[in-house]
């Protein structure tokens, strides 16, 4: 461990959790060990050790290195437990979900991709405001679901969205809405987008467009968007949608920033099916850990990584099964971490 390494967080994850985890601390440990890990647990771990999916060690973790990187952790159906994923969002006010698109294994049907989805986190229906209500002889006939959008957090988004665009050399960022039918829901945050974007006149091009024509020309013309910023539950479909076109979950990093916090991530399942057979694809969680690197300043070590994934992965084709390759778990973090060196 080097004797500057950032406190952090590590939560293993359930399912693939731990194998594609200690692929990507093997291959950080290869770039000097930036990272002095406080291992905790979480999802299904965290039900075993504590009686639940989020553990108040694991949050007090995060409270004090405000800083995480998390494998993926598995929330039991039906059984009265809250996202974990929504709790340690509204928990550490993680407002701004990161999730960039980026072709890394060419020759599929998209290709040349390179955009971002900037999702608010921590509002609109995902704030879990649900009850049942009476129809009829139903105590429970009809199932009802509220959500908000408030001005603070719409101009925040945007306001995440623009100055990340210039951040990192973007030219566009589009808003996304469907203001014209939840014209108050949907409308704050068109007004507010419109409002922000007045800022950035001449540095910044805008763009407005509805979420199903959005969701459409993403998969007919999507080198058209550069950044898309959306509310909650929009931005957390196109963002799997986006994924889709670079090769799935599998190629999908995560980033969940606050003021306080920031929790990066591996977004796909812990795809229990596969869990143990060393095939499991760790390259999310290790995109994750590039952007983990860069949030803390750390570009030079950010871009060594993505430097070594696309050598290995597009131009040697060492791929995992998911990717159309042969390559086990093992085999791919050992030629990264060749890579590395």
């Amino acid at each position: 461990m080097a004797d500057n390494a950032i406190p952090a967080t590590l939560i293993e994850g359930d399912g693939i959790g731990p194998e594609i985890t200690a692929a990507v601390v093997e291959l950080l440990d290869v770039l000097g060990a930036p990272f002095a890990w406080d291992r905790q647990s979480g999802g299904l771990a965290g039900i075993e050790a504590h009686g639940v999916p989020l553990p108040e060690p694991t949050l007090e973790s995060i409270r004090r290195t405000g800083l995480a990187l998390k494998g993926p952790l598995t929330t039991p159906v039906g059984q009265g437990f809250k996202s974990v994923n929504v709790t340690m969002r509204q928990e550490f006010g993680l407002y701004a979900n990161l999730r960039p698109t980026k072709t890394v294994v060419s020759g599929g049907r998209f290709d040349n991709i390179d955009l971002v989805v900037v999702r608010e986190n921590i509002e609109g229906l995902y704030a879990a405001m649900e009850h049942y209500l009476p129809d009829g002889d139903d105590p429970k006939g009809l199932a009802y679901g509220a959500g908000f959008n408030s001005r603070r957090e719409c101009a925040r988004i945007v306001r995440f969205a623009f100055e990340y665009a210039l951040a990192n050399g973007r030219k566009k960022v589009t808003l996304v809405h469907k203001a014209n039918i939840l014209k108050i829901f949907s409308g704050i945050f068109l007004e507010e987008g419109r409002r922000v974007a007045a800022e950035y006149a001449g540095r910044i091009a805008v763009e407005e467009r509805i979420v199903d024509a959005c969701a459409m020309q993403l998969v007919t013309d999507p080198w058209k968007y550069d950044v898309i910023v959306t509310t909650n539950l929009f931005g957390d479909i196109l963002s799997d949608l986006t994924a889709g076109l670079v090769g799935g979950l599998g190629m999908a990093p995560g980033a969940n920033i606050g003021t306080k916090a920031a929790v990066f991530e591996a977004v796909h399942g812990s795809a229990p099916d596969i869990a143990g057979q060393g095939i499991a694809n760790p390259l999310a969680l290790l995109m994750a850990s590039s952007l983990m690197l860069a949030h803390v300043g750390r570009f030079d070590l950010s871009h060594r990584l993505d430097d070594a994934i696309e050598k290995v992965v597009h131009r040697d084709s060492v791929r995992t099964r998911d990717l159309g390759g042969q390559a086990t778990t093992k085999e791919l973090t050992q030629a990264l971490a060749q890579a590395l060196r």
